[in-house]
């Protein structure tokens, strides 16, 4: 069975996000970029792999979920399809139709979408956001991968959002690695 990743960077108080839908507060560059790309290329968008010449086969995900938050900020940067080299989809009760051909939107149920997902062949599938969708999908998620980021934000949009309180879920050390640049890149697999 495949798993549910979900593959995010948070700050140190638990933040994906100010709460205007930014992340500019995430600094960009030093060691910590080229390791974690070249782990997992596939999370990185396709115009931004297209402009670096990434053109590798994807390892870890064939697929990728987020929210409609998360799907608007890649309309913002110009594309309504950010993630063309993996199966999308967008969990969204206001959108009403397709943003791309290769997008699909999930209405209702993304529980039983995931779980439809999960049973299926292929790679894992990767939860790239947001906070409010990863608290939905909390009981069906395998893995949390986190970039820690050594910045405190003080407000924002929480890593498991802003829902009603579930019922403690452990999870588990993987792997962790410090970068010199103070960035942790930490797995859990649930317990």
């Amino acid at each position: 069975m495949r798993k549910l990743t979900y593959y995010v960077a948070t700050t140190l108080d638990g933040f994906i996000a100010a709460s205007d839908g930014s992340v500019d507060f995430f600094p960009v560059g030093g060691d910590h970029g080229p390791a974690i790309m070249a782990q997992y290329p596939e999370t990185i968008p396709t115009k931004v792999r297209d402009s670096l010449g990434i053109n590798t086969e994807n390892e870890s995900f064939d697929t990728v979920l987020m929210g409609r938050k998360t799907h608007d900020f890649g309309v913002k940067t110009g594309t309504s399809s950010p993630y063309s080299h993996l199966r999308q989809y967008v969990v969204s009760t206001t959108l009403l139709e397709r943003p791309a051909p290769d997008v699909e939107v999930v209405s209702d149920n993304p529980l039983g979408k995931v779980r439809e997902l999960k049973a299926e062949a292929g790679l894992g599938i990767w939860l790239c956001g947001g906070g409010e969708l990863a608290h939905h999908l909390l009981p069906e998620i395998d893995q949390i991968y986190l970039k820690l980021y050594p910045v405190v934000l003080g407000s924002g949009r929480p890593i498991f959002g802003h829902g009603s309180g579930v019922d403690p879920i452990n999870f588990h050390v993987i792997s962790s690695r410090v970068f010199a640049d103070g960035v942790a890149f930490i797995k859990y697999s649930r317990s």
